[in-house]
């Protein structure tokens, strides 16, 4: 089973999308196959309930796609899975996220852990590396560069720090890449971090604003599936999985678990969403605070 990568309150209710009573209608079998696929492919465990919101959804995709009907789309799933599965993802999720969600969480890196690690590299000469894994549509990483690179300049320390940001929905990716956010997505952000990390928009652009390169700069953003092989090496200080296993099963759980603790090292961070735990799924962390855990030594 794989998971997508992405971030907060994955699955919108039922009642979240009409289900666009002119289009073709998805039949029970192929509802069950894509009910199949899904939980196989994205990790996510699609009710009954969510039956209607699967058809209006898709009902856009078979529009794009030029496909008459579901049984069509499903023949496209079966010849082709990877061309179609991050549009799948977007078409039945929604990306729900904001800059400084979840404050406390940033408050401790500010407060703790980003001065630890500062030192420690500058001492060893070592990487500091963080994961955004789900990271939507941008929003949270770059939150993690602002603190990091406020950080990094309080100390004038000069180390090899990156974040890595990656998500399965190619639109959620498109966005986050481009970094540019209406201002009302700016909630989150202070004042103060507003005039020092965006660059506001003039003329066409006026309501919108853009993340200084400096963000940029700290942040990679790619494509992953959580629970398809993993292209990178680690190890990272800490990884971001927020509100992404809420949908998951306890196996699929577990084995997300068991990876993320061998992307860490001793001592390292895993920092959860405010309605996830890891009680009774893994003997490797230690909670350390509000959904915060630590890997044991």
């Amino acid at each position: 089973m794989a998971a997508p990568v992405m971030t907060d309150d994955r699955v919108a209710s039922a009642g979240s999308s009409a289900a666009g009573l002119n289009g073709p209608t998805l039949q029970d079998a192929e509802f069950a196959f894509l009910r199949q696929f899904v939980y196989d492919q994205c990790g996510i465990a699609l009710s009954d309930q969510k039956r209607q919101l699967v058809q209006g959804r898709l009902q856009r995709r078979l529009r794009a796609l030029r496909l008459r009907d579901f049984s069509e789309y499903c023949e496209l799933l079966k010849r082709d899975p990877a061309s179609e599965l991050g549009e799948l993802a977007s078409a039945i999720s929604t990306n729900v996220t904001a800059f400084f969600r979840e404050m406390h969480h940033y408050d401790l890196l500010i407060e703790k852990l980003l001065p630890e690690w500062i030192e420690q590299k500058r001492r060893d000469g070592g990487r500091l590396r963080i994961w955004s894994a789900g990271c939507s549509t941008g929003e949270e990483p770059y939150a993690i560069a602002m603190v990091l690179a406020e950080a990094l300049e309080r100390t004038g320390a000069k180390i090899d720090a990156k974040i890595l940001a990656t998500d399965l929905s190619p639109q959620a990716l498109e966005q986050a890449r481009r970094g540019v956010y209406a201002f009302d997505r700016l909630g989150g952000v202070s004042d103060e971090r507003r005039k020092r990390w965006f660059l506001r928009g003039q003329g066409e652009y006026d309501g919108l604003a853009s993340v200084h390169p400096r963000l940029r700069e700290l942040v990679t953003i790619l494509p992953l599936n959580l629970l398809h092989d993993w292209p990178m090496q680690g190890p990272f200080d800490a990884i971001f999985c927020r509100n992404v296993v809420i949908y998951f099963d306890k196996p699929t759980k577990e084995k997300l678990f068991a990876r993320y603790a061998r992307m860490l090292p001793s001592g390292g961070y895993l920092f959860l969403g405010h309605s996830e735990s890891m009680h009774g799924l893994s003997n490797d962390f230690e909670l350390i605070g509000r959904t915060v855990y630590r890997k044991r030594t």
